[in-house]
């Protein structure tokens, strides 16, 4: 590749001189410029002094830049002269598109040597070696190649305007994303960037319907949620999210039985979720490395992706050929780091061990989820769900066909109710207090809903119209 298609010094003048005739210029190139982009180290570090006395509010003109520089002994006078004699850009557009076109190739150029190290000098797997690429390649593809420290002033200004943009949504506690859930948010303050968030329970305790309905109201606030489910195929999740938002029976779903009204709220619904940018992966068999080089490339294609559920991370695989705790460390540190890496959340569901079941108490605790140690260690929030009736249920089973066995009759006083109180258990909060958040399931339409709160129906505009026509059809496929 030639000298000039990897640099033109010519152009990163204009555009530097471009800005010190009008400063105004600044915010428009540096939301599409970084100052690595610039090829020549002096530009570069031109550029970041501007980015200095923009923080500071100063004027960004000769005088405090030339003062900047030698603040930091990076003046170079015959640089700055040439920038200051060259032309000032008319329309700069074409001339910043170029710059970071050359700085993209140079880190192509670089990766090429990359690959030779990890592959040949360092002999890594091919597996490794692969992630490392495709980490790389989405790397330079978002303009979010390996950060450099970042200093006080750059920091407490971030912070700052953190705290003013908190202030403009209302001080109404949630900072990430919403869950749904009042209580939950009050204790969390819900899910944010770079966030581990472990969902464990026994199973039938509801954590994939819990999952599921905050998903939903992600979808709903229009970010974008991906889904990998190594225990169910993508239709039976569809099923369970359209129950929750149409109040329909799942069962009803399951067999189609349902009225003309439901029929109509169905078809409504599906064309709403199929609006929505929900994707799911159910390939039971992914790998740490295979999700994320997956993800990488759907958040390449659709930016607006802000949630990940893995469902569940028992079922996970690492690379290959380690002991099982070793691969579960490898899998929940490859988690937060890809939570880290996409600025995401991401919320993996966990089992729990069976030794829950021998206890009087049978809420649980942290040294119940199973193969603990990483995953308690990298998880921002671990969540429990806890639902004391699917243990008197069990119990009275066990008596009833216990009764049996012996000959006996069995009346049982357990009653099976349409909605059961449900406990959510912070059992570990990295950045908030842990406690109980209370809400309630309503097992027909696997649906968990504020304690308190009046069952959602979904009732469509001119539904009452639609149900008078029988001649329905099902929602297309």
């Amino acid at each position: 590749m030639g000298e000039n298609q990897l640099h033109n010094l010519n152009i990163e003048r204009a555009v530097l001189s471009s800005i010190l005739f009008d400063p105004s210029l600044y915010e428009d190139v540096a939301s599409k410029i970084k100052p690595r982009d610039f090829y020549l180290p002096d530009h570069r570090s031109i550029f970041e002094a501007m980015e200095v006395l923009e923080r500071e509010d100063k004027p960004i003109d000769e005088e405090f830049l030339r003062k900047k520089l030698l603040q930091n002994d990076k003046f170079n006078e015959d640089v700055f002269i040439e920038i200051i004699s060259s032309n000032p850009l008319s329309n700069s557009a074409a001339y910043i598109d170029e710059i970071k076109e050359k700085a993209v190739k140079r880190e192509l150029i670089k990766l090429t040597s990359d690959i030779k190290d990890v592959a040949i000098d360092q002999d890594l797997p091919s597996d490794d070696v692969l992630d490392i690429i495709q980490k790389k390649l989405y790397e330079i593809s978002l303009d979010a190649t390996t950060k450099e420290f970042r200093d006080s002033p750059e920091m407490v200004t971030s912070t700052i305007a953190h705290i003013h943009e908190m202030k403009k949504r209302g001080n109404n506690g949630v900072i990430g994303v919403d869950t749904g859930f009042r209580e939950l948010n009050e204790l969390t303050a819900g899910f944010t960037e770079g966030q581990l968030i472990i969902v464990a329970a026994r199973p039938a305790m509801g954590k994939t319907a819990l999952t599921l309905n905050i998903a939903q109201k992600a979808l709903d606030d229009g970010r974008g949620v991906a889904i990998f489910s190594l225990e169910m195929p993508a239709e039976e999740l569809m099923l369970r999210m359209l129950s929750a938002k149409t109040s329909i029976p799942l069962q009803s779903l399951k067999v189609g039985d349902m009225s003309d009204e439901e029929w109509s709220n169905l078809t409504r619904a599906t064309d709403e979720i199929a609006r929505q940018k929900l994707f799911v992966d159910d390939d039971g068999m992914v790998n740490i490395n295979q999700m994320r080089s997956k993800l990488r490339k759907l958040k390449m294609q659709h930016p607006e992706i802000s949630i990940m559920i893995v469902d569940y991370l028992q079922l996970m695989s690492g690379a290959g050929g380690k002991d099982r705790h070793l691969e579960v460390s490898e899998i929940s540190r490859g988690l937060k780091l890809l939570a880290r890496e996409l600025q995401m959340p991401i919320i993996a569901l966990s089992q729990l061990n069976r030794g829950v079941e021998s206890r009087h108490d049978k809420r649980p605790m942290l040294s119940d989820i199973r193969e603990s140690g990483s995953i308690e260690q990298d998880a921002d929030i671990i969540l429990f769900v806890y639902r004391d009736d699917v243990y008197r249920m069990r119990e009275e089973q066990e008596k009833e066909k216990k009764a049996k066995a012996e000959g006996q009759e069995y009346r049982s006083n357990y009653i099976d109710k349409p909605e059961e109180d449900t406990e959510l258990i912070i059992g570990k909060n990295r950045s908030g207090p842990i406690g109980v958040a209370n809400i309630v399931f309503q097992k027909r339409f696997t649906r968990f809903v504020d304690k308190g709160s009046i069952p959602v129906e979904i009732v469509y505009e001119n539904a009452d119209d639609n149900a008078k026509n029988s001649n329905f059809e099902m929602p297309a496929l």
